[in-house]
């Protein structure tokens, strides 16, 4: 599975991006989907994670209600919807395929190349 992060930018504090996630390959129905995020001098953390049927989410505290991860199995993407961006919302954004929908990064399988998210306060 191959994995490609878009939908970053600058945004304000306040304001809204969509991020897209578009895998290759006929498997990516059977995978859970995560996104993490790593902002400049700190670890990779878990932002959210969908079941692989997508009937499942489960998100990071600090994001719960901001946030909302979706998948289209059909067009092998999966979305983060971010509302509501704060300054500490910056970092680079990954999307990640593993077998199970685990907020440990270390389950995933594949990675993609992460798209970066800046707010301005």
């Amino acid at each position: 599975v191959q994995l490609q992060a878009s939908g970053g930018g600058l945004v304000q504090a306040g304001g809204s991006l969509r991020l897209s996630c578009a895998a290759s390959g006929r498997t990516f129905s059977s995978y859970a989907m995560g996104w993490f995020r790593q902002a400049p001098g700190k670890e990779r953390e878990f932002v959210a994670v969908i079941s692989a049927s997508g009937g499942s989410t489960y998100y990071k505290d600090s994001v719960k209600g901001r946030f909302t991860i979706s998948r289209d199995n059909a067009k092998n993407t999966v979305y983060l919807q971010m509302n509501s961006l704060k300054p500490e919302d910056t970092a680079v954004y990954s999307c990640a395929a593993g077998r199970v929908p685990y907020s440990d990064p270390n389950k995933y399988d594949y990675w993609g190349r992460g798209t970066l998210v800046t707010v301005s306060s």
